[in-house]
C-alpha cells in the first residue's frame, strides 16, 4: 500500500472509511461517536487544496485510510486520522502519522498534536505507543484550548479527552526539494 496525496474524486470514499472506522465505537458503548457523520465533502475538498489531505492506497488504488491535518500554533494537528476496518492492524495509521511528520519537518513544524479519547484502547493508548505524551493542562497552547472548546460543544467531552504531542527531531533545515519530489 502507498500513500499519496487525496484526490477530489476520492472524497466520497474518505466518508465511507469515517463511516466504517466509527462503528467499533459502538462496543464501547459510544453510538453517539458512531453514529457522527463524517467531515463533509466541502471542508475534505478545503483539506486536498491545502495539500493537508493524504490517503493510504489499495493495490487498486481505492483509499484505505485517510489522514487530514491543520497547522496548529507551530505544529501539525492531526484532525483527524482513520482506517477502514477491513485493512485494521496493517500499520496504516501509523504510516500515515509518519508521513505527516515527514511533512511537517519539511515544513519547519516542531511537533505533531492531536486531541482525542483518553481511554478508548485505539486512541490514546495506541497514540502513546507511536511516541505520543499527553499534555498537562499548562502546556496546552491557544490553539490546542480552542479545539477542545469546539468539541466540548460539539459533546465529545462526555467521554474524557486529551490533548497529545509528538516532537519532531529536526536536522537543522528544511529538506531541499530535488527534481523527482517537483514532478510529483
Amino acid at each position: 500500500m502507498r500513500i499519496r496525496t487525496a484526490r477530489r474524486t476520492d472524497l466520497p470514499a474518505l466518508q465511507d472509511i469515517e463511516r466504517a472506522a466509527g462503528e467499533p465505537f459502538r462496543t464501547l458503548g459510544m453510538s453517539s461517536i458512531a453514529d457522527d457523520d463524517p467531515p463533509p465533502l466541502g471542508l475534505l475538498e478545503e483539506y486536498r487544496r491545502g495539500g493537508r489531505a493524504w490517503v493510504t492506497a489499495d493495490p487498486e488504488d481505492h483509499p484505505v485510510g485517510y489522514l487530514i491535518a491543520d497547522r496548529v500554533d507551530g505544529a501539525a494537528h492531526i484532525e483527524q486520522v482513520s482506517v477502514h476496518p477491513s485493512a485494521a492492524r496493517l500499520g496504516i495509521g501509523s504510516t500515515l502519522i509518519d508521513h505527516l511528520a515527514g511533512w511537517a519537518g519539511e515544513q519547519g513544524l516542531a511537533a505533531l498534536t492531536l486531541t482525542t479519547f483518553s481511554h478508548v484502547p485505539w486512541n490514546a493508548p495506541y497514540y502513546a505507543r507511536l511516541g505520543f505524551r499527553t499534555l498537562d493542562e499548562s502546556e496546552l497552547t491557544d490553539g490546542l484550548r480552542k479545539i477542545r472548546a469546539q468539541e466540548a460543544e460539539h459533546g465529545l467531552d462526555h467521554w474524557p479527552r486529551v490533548c497529545m504531542r509528538r516532537e519532531i527531531p529536526h536536522t537543522g533545515h528544511p529538506r531541499q526539494l530535488t527534481g523527482a519530489d517537483r514532478q510529483q
